[in-house]
């Protein structure tokens, strides 16, 4: 049971509108874009904004997800079994413009990983950051470009997202963090 409904699917299908045309307004008419989720939800994520940003007008989009598990600065907590998922990236970033698309920045560790999982696999020209939520608490200076909203999490909340390809809703919520 959340604490608090942030977002509801209305809210959450309006935000993603924006966002996708604040990434066609940033990358012109976004020839060579590649839209790159970080998994679990900001693939599903990046999944809806590059169809947003296609509708938009803009020239197609190439598609791609991350897993960071192995690029980790925490992956010995993790225990000695880590559940590691796909990567799937075009060919070629070298030299393409890449947003790089998550559910939540927190403290801005998962986007470092992604970024050093990026660059094994080329250098873009210029990397976006979007997310959907930015709750605030940086380890790292790290700052997303495109921000769905800003959030004032307490101490001992947390922010879950909710996309329909894996929960069955789309949603944001505010929870007390000793739950699950």
């Amino acid at each position: 049971m959340p604490s608090a409904t942030l977002l509801d699917a209305a809210a959450v299908a309006r935000i993603l509108t924006r966002m996708a045309a604040e990434i066609v307004e940033r990358c012109g008419s976004a020839g060579g874009l590649v839209v790159v989720g970080i998994q679990r939800r900001g693939a599903e994520l990046a999944t809806r904004l590059a169809r947003l940003i296609e509708e938009a007008g803009a020239s197609p989009v190439t598609l791609g997800k991350l897993d960071i598990t192995l690029y980790r600065d925490d992956l010995s907590a993790i225990g000695p079994r880590p559940r590691v998922g796909a990567t799937d990236l075009p060919d070629e970033i070298e030299g393409r413009v890449v947003v790089l698309v998550d559910d939540v920045l927190y403290t801005g560790r998962t986007i470092r990983a992604a970024l050093d999982e990026l660059a094994d696999f080329g250098r873009p020209r210029r990397i976006l950051l979007a997310v959907l939520i930015d709750r605030g608490g940086r380890e790292l200076p790290i700052q997303a470009d495109i921000v769905g909203q800003t959030v004032t999490v307490e101490p001992g909340q947390r922010v879950e997202v909710a996309v329909i390809e894996l929960d069955g809703r789309d949603g944001v919520d505010l929870v007390e963090a000793n739950r699950r």
